[in-house]
């Protein structure tokens, strides 16, 4: 399975709370809802292709939570995002939670990059991780990302969670493609494109 994160970010980085004052507050972060203002067409149909490539859902602990109170309360088998999410399998990761109920919902055990190191092979779509701000990083930092489906919002917040960390370990990505929807929202993705490369753009004097 290919791994791939799908996140929305502001300007500045920033990836907590999206979608709705509640959904993250820690750190007393202030924002929670920021997207909100730029759903429009576009970017519905953006999320619904990317839905459709999933083989599955990796998830850390406060995501899983937030999209079990939702999801399967959402039962109309038209609806493109809940008949993914409550169909297809949830892999869990979390070192609190002791069972998972939501339907076709594993919690993995142990270390999780050695976890999700065994998922990715095993055949099928991809296995996406949305949200899940620490899992994301340990995932990055661990080299195993694919692909980023990186949604950029025009808004910058100053404060709160990050994807990419101060301390992760430096690398390049090559832009696969990129659109904009009617509101603004620029929606890329990325490959990694092995470690940074540096340079200069003054002359030699010598």
């Amino acid at each position: 399975m290919k791994l791939t994160i799908q996140t929305f970010l502001t300007l500045d980085g920033v990836m907590q709370a999206p979608g709705g004052a509640d959904e993250d507050t820690d750190g007393g972060f202030p924002h929670g809802g920021w997207s909100f203002p730029y759903g429009d067409e576009d970017f519905g149909a953006a999320v619904v292709g990317y839905m459709s490539e999933a083989g599955g859902f990796l998830l850390g602990r406060k995501t899983y939570q937030i999209f079990a109170g939702f999801w399967p309360k959402v039962t109309d088998p038209a609806d493109p995002v809940a008949s993914k999410l409550n169909a297809l399998p949830k892999y869990v990761a979390s070192n609190t939670l002791s069972s998972v109920d939501w339907h076709n919902s594993t919690l993995l055990g142990g270390d999780v990059v050695s976890e999700v190191t065994k998922l990715k092979e095993r055949p099928g779509g991809d296995l996406q991780v949305h949200g899940s701000s620490e899992l994301a990083q340990a995932l990055i930092e661990a080299d195993l990302i694919d692909e980023y489906h990186l949604f950029w919002f025009p808004v910058h917040l100053g404060t709160g969670k990050k994807l990419f960390r101060d301390g992760a370990p430096p690398r390049a990505l090559k832009l696969v493609s990129s659109t904009t929807t009617s509101t603004g929202v620029l929606i890329t993705r990325y490959q990694p494109d092995g470690p940074a490369r540096y340079g200069s753009y003054t002359e030699d004097a010598s």
